[in-house]
């Protein structure tokens, strides 16, 4: 067993999402959003990094050395999986494990809304989860992988830095590949999937212009697509898709986007008040022919619009999500106001509503 194993237990009984470790300061858990000392000593920086090159493999640890950064997956069998980031700082090394469980929790479970899971049927099209590091963006695809794996009798290819969920050939025949490990990059592990006979393809994250053309080329010729990008809303999404391409191109981009483009799902994690654990907050945009047109005439401003009148194809926006989550006793008042999109909204719910400059 490797000398950090220990502290892979004490968060798993604890029931941390992330483990946090740097030279020069104690050890941390991330316990329901918050970071949280372990009473343990301050970490040397001999010592924790003869820890951490315990268990990172020999190319691994290359690149870290090289580079200052790398990320991998390291497994406990019977324990769980954990996506491991290294890095350097002002006093050393430091490290970040985010804890995947083992068990693959169902839409429901997640408390996500039924449209979610539907979109495991769908035949082809670009579906892309948003939000910000650390809101279950993973999570929420690994729930929808796994509907299609059951359901459905077709090739799924995942293409991840480093793998998180394991998903067993059910239904479907699923091979995960990993950056660095199986495959050069995320663009290039696209490209060959193009030739590998895939039905579904999910890519961990979309980071530049050709990995983000490739996922728009597989989903406008018969794929379905399953992708991430580090963005707060719908509208934003689809922008931060098209402004990726030079401006020339950017018309073109539009066109093909709108008509590959079938769903946005953006979300935010809060912690619940009244148990333990936390629940996200989704914003919906299911890509109608009133919503293709939009995005095709370059007026996304106008997407909220459509999902407030869009909530029988499962619509919805951000800012309703949470208030409902408020509503149901689920959420306090600082942390909706604190995460909404229109705070002048959230803004009764505050006892002590702050300054107007922490709006913007």
């Amino acid at each position: 067993m490797a000398k950090i194993d220990a502290f892979f237990k004490l968060m798993n009984d604890q029931g941390a999402s992330d483990l946090h470790l740097a030279a020069g300061q104690p050890p941390a858990l991330r316990i329901r959003g918050d970071v949280e000392r372990i009473k343990y000593k301050v970490l040397d920086n001999d010592s924790l990094r003869a820890m951490l090159y315990e268990i990172a493999p020999e190319d691994k640890v290359k690149v870290f050395e090289e580079t200052g950064d790398v990320d991998f997956g390291y497994e406990i069998p019977g324990l769980a999986r954990y996506r491991a980031n290294f890095f350097m700082h002002k006093n050393g090394v430091g490290a970040v494990f985010r804890e995947i469980p083992s068990t693959i929790m169902t839409a429901e479970d997640l408390g996500l809304p039924p449209v979610i899971s539907k979109l495991a049927s769908l035949p082809r099209g670009l579906v892309l989860v948003t939000g910000p590091t650390g809101s279950g963006k993973s999570t929420t695809l690994a729930a929808i992988v796994d509907v299609a794996n059951r359901s459905r009798k077709d090739h799924i290819i995942t293409i991840e830095d480093p793998i998180e969920f394991v998903h067993k050939s059910q239904g479907c025949i699923v091979n995960q590949r990993e950056i660095g490990l199986h495959t050069k990059s995320f663009h290039s592990a696209l490209r060959g999937a193009l030739r590998e006979d895939p039905d579904i393809i999910l890519v961990g994250e979309l980071r530049d212009l050709e990995t983000i053309s490739l996922a728009i080329e597989a989903a406008s010729t018969g794929h379905l697509v399953f992708g991430t990008l580090h963005t707060t809303s719908a509208p934003k999404t689809v922008d931060r898709v098209i402004e990726v391409f030079p401006a020339n191109q950017q018309s073109q981009i539009r066109s093909t986007l709108s008509d590959g483009l079938r769903a946005v799902v953006a979300q935010v994690l809060f912690k619940r008040i009244d148990t333990k654990g936390r629940v996200p907050a989704l914003e919906i945009l299911i890509a109608t022919p009133a919503a293709r047109n939009l995005i095709r005439e370059a007026k996304t401003h106008q997407l909220p619009s459509v999902m407030q009148t869009g909530k029988r194809y499962g619509m919805q926006l951000l800012d309703d999500a949470i208030m409902d989550l408020f509503n149901k006793g689920y959420i306090s008042g600082d942390d909706a106001y604190l995460k909404a999109n229109e705070k002048s909204r959230f803004r009764p719910l505050l006892k002590n509503p702050p300054s107007d400059f922490t709006e913007a």
